[in-house]
Parts: C-alpha cells; structure tokens; sequence
C-alpha cells in the first residue's frame, strides 16, 4: 500500500497555485516508486516553499522512515496528521498510522504507540475487514507488551572501540561452500549460547526448544506468523540478558519459532536444524555503526561517543524495506541493483528476473543452468537459475569478483519486487571490510580479498 495511495490522493488537490509542478510531480513520482535515493536528493536541492505542504511533510514522513531518521519521521506524522488530514482518505489514514507506530516503536516510545494503534482500531474497526482488524489488534497488543519492557539497554564494557569475534563457520552439504557468521563469546541471559550474526533478518530469532532452555519470557498475546520460503506460526519473547563480546543489551526481543526442516527435505535441515539463535538487524540498528572486518574476524563498534558517527550530509546508498530489510545500491556487470544485504545467506547471492532481461543473452552464453534449492522458515523451494561465473560487483566504493552468483529467469513467489536480489555472506566477504553507518545511512567496503578469502 505505500507505493502507490499517494498518487490518486494527490489528484484530488484543487490548486497547485504558487507552487512548482515539475516539483511536485518529481516527488510523488518518487514516493509512488518507493525511490527513497531520489526523493531525498530532490527534497535537498529544492526550496521548501516550492513543495505543496501536504507532499513535503509526506516527504519527511518517508525519509524519515525509510533511511533510518526517526527524528525526522516522528514528528512529520505528528504534523502531518494535524494539518493536512484532509488529503487522507481511510487507505491513507490507517498506512500512515501503521508506519507511524512502528516508528514510535523503533524510538522506544511503545507505550504511546499502543495507545495510538488502539484508538486507530476503535475509530475504523467498521470499516475493516476481520484480518485488518486482526492486524491491527496484533500491532497494539506487540506494542503494549513491549511497553512493560525498555528495550535494547547497551552497555559497554570499555570506552573506545568495541571488538566481537566472530568464526566463519561452513553451512549446509560441504559442496556447496556455505558459510554464515557465529558469534564467539556471547552468551544469552548468562549462558553460552551460539547466535548467527544476520544482517538479513529483520528480527531476532530463537527456536522454541532454545527459548526455553534460556528462560526467555513469552509475550502474552503475541502470536505472529513468520514469512521466510514458507509461512510458520510463532510468538515474541524477552531476553533479559544478550551479551556479544564485551557488549551487554538488556531486554532484547526475540521471535519464538522453529528452523526446522527435518520432516521436509533433508539436506535443507542441514542450513536450518544447525541454527538456533539469531541476531537481526533490529538491534544492529541501535548500535549506530557496525564493521564487519573480514581480515580479523571481529564486528568493531564504536562505544565512545566521540566515535559514534553524527548525521552529516553524506548522500545514502542504503534504505528499509516495507518489511525492514536492509537494501543497498550496488552494480554487478555495470548493472545498477538495489541489493538486500543478507549475511544470513550462505552463498554469494541470487539477482532478480529484471536482470536477467536487460542481460539475456550475456547469461544464456555465460552461464549455467541449475536447479537451485532455497530453504528457510516455513519450507523448502526449488527454483531453475542461471550461475554466472566471474562477474564484476562494485559496493560501497569497492569492486570485486563474484566467482559465482545466481540469476533468476523468473518472478518466484517468496522475493519482494522492491529489490533486486540478495548479497549473500561469500560476496560480502570478497571486501576486507563492510562498514554500516545506520546514523547517514551509508554502506562502505574496504579493499578486495582474494575470492578464497584471503
């Protein structure tokens, strides 16, 4: 829904008059394509008083939103509900309002964010149907059970430079080289406990078997099915305690749901049964600035708060998904791609169907084709692809070679037409480093490795 509603609700203004067309046509082209990049250039460059109020505060609300500045976001909905509800209709109202709490949440503010959701739910409950109001009675109640906790408390144990070890630990059948980052020194409400670190996973997951065995504690009326390949029912729980390295965080969320495909295919239980803690991005978020040092095998996070980065006016290459994944612009074979960075994939990666279009003939007499199977939460899918060989990807100023990626030739059911494919853990490890800064919300790499990792 948020790619599209401002369009007709845009039409039904009756005067442009002072101010700029093109402008303003410029914006909501950008805000309908989900052009997060373009539409933050564009509201930089231009006089505010060109832009009609009712599509700059919607701007804000967006940016906000979408490149990780609740600061911003936060108040642009207060004002935007207060002076320009008369452009929303009820699609507009309720999309606004959603995006609005969950970006009260992110900013710890849970409490006013239930409150918001419940009135939300009493004022259009007559106009919805019972999954919507199910959707929203499953906001407020997450929220309200989030209220009693304060979430994400990050402690550090020393006053400079945070380092986390981690091993690069072999993933799935030994032919296919999969690999995924595992934490070492972490420990979870005061036991040892071995976490993936998962820039693709928009929360942290625990199985229920580990949940319990930690004494984490289940949020009552939380029950939430988790999308991954397939769909799998779950609940949220608290951790009290996560420490990683010689960071501790109190009160940390975790999804409560099973990895495991033991009953379905075999050689996917081998990816998934081995997994039982992860660390998503939710908590990567609060911690400002993450680099993940191939070199050494450590996450360095600054703790001194001279070293935390501040915003500045450095032009973002990444942006959030509807769901909150993590997407970053990149180019492979000169093609420009907005990527989901997932170093919970344990190959170098997969390209979109698009791609394969604009790149037909170089794939049919480049590659290989295959059969690829895809396992996640919920189940197992095959796919036919195309493996390319030795393709060129330049990513947060760097450019290496991919030994090896998949291209899809097809729209498969499961990826989100918003980005463009994924960058699994094997591409990002070509780059000596890769550094996040969630504050400007910029990804940068440092100089290749040798494709063996080296």
């Amino acid at each position: 829904m948020l790619r599209k509603f401002l369009s007709f609700a845009f039409i039904g203004m009756t005067s442009l008059i002072g101010y700029s067309q093109s402008i303003n046509d410029d914006i909501l082209n950008a805000i309908n394509n989900s052009d997060w990049f373009g539409l933050d250039s564009i509201y930089k460059s231009v006089p505010k008083d060109s832009i009609h109020p009712y599509l700059e505060i919607s701007s804000r609300c967006f940016l906000g939103h979408q490149l990780n500045r609740m600061d911003v976001s936060i108040p642009a909905f207060q004002e935007l509900f207060n002076t320009q509800s008369d452009y929303l209709d009820l699609n507009d109202f309720i999309t606004y309002a959603i995006t609005y709490g969950k970006d009260l949440s992110r900013a710890g503010q849970n409490e006013f964010a239930a409150t918001m959701m419940n009135q939300l739910m009493d004022e259009t409950r007559q106009y919805l149907d019972s999954a919507s109001v199910s959707n929203l009675a499953f906001m407020a109640n997450w929220y309200s059970a989030l209220a009693a906790y304060n979430p994400y408390q990050i402690q550090f144990k020393g006053d400079s430079i945070e380092r986390v070890p981690f091993d690069i630990v072999p993933m799935g059948p030994k032919e296919k080289g999969g690999v995924m980052m595992q934490l070492r020194e972490s420990t979870l409400n005061g036991m040892p406990a071995d976490i993936i670190f998962d820039t693709g996973c928009t929360t942290s997951i625990i199985t229920p078997e580990m949940a319990e065995k930690y004494g984490l504690i289940p949020m009552e009326g939380t029950k939430i099915s988790v999308a991954g390949v397939g769909n799998s029912d779950g609940y949220l729980a608290i951790a009290k305690e996560l420490q990683f390295g010689n960071i501790t965080v109190k009160d940390v969320p975790f999804t409560v749901v099973s990895m495991s495909l033991s009953s379905i295919n075999q050689e996917a239980a081998q990816y998934t049964d081995a997994i039982k803690v992860i660390l998503g991005n939710d908590l990567m978020f609060k911690l400002k600035e993450i680099t993940i040092d191939f070199n050494t095998n450590d996450l360095i996070i600054p703790a001194k708060e001279t070293l935390i980065p501040v915003r500045t006016d450095a032009k973002p290459n990444m942006c959030l998904s509807r769901e909150v994944n993590l997407l970053t612009q990149c180019e492979i074979h000169n093609y420009p791609l907005l990527m989901l960075v997932d170093s919970g994939d344990t190959s170098y990666g997969t390209i979109s169907e698009e791609f394969f279009e604009h790149n037909k003939q170089y794939v049919l007499d480049n590659g290989i084709k295959d059969t690829v199977k895809q396992a996640g939460i919920g189940g197992v899918r095959f796919n036919e692809r195309y493996i390319i060989p030795n393709m060129k990807v330049s990513l947060g100023g760097h450019t290496a070679e991919i030994p090896k990626i998949d291209v899809r030739i097809d729209k498969e059911e499961g990826f989100d037409s918003e980005y463009d494919g994924v960058l699994g853990v094997r591409t990002l490890m070509l780059f000596s480093y890769v550094r996040f800064n969630f504050v400007d919300f910029v990804l940068t790499t440092g100089t290749p490795r040798n494709s063996d990792g080296k």
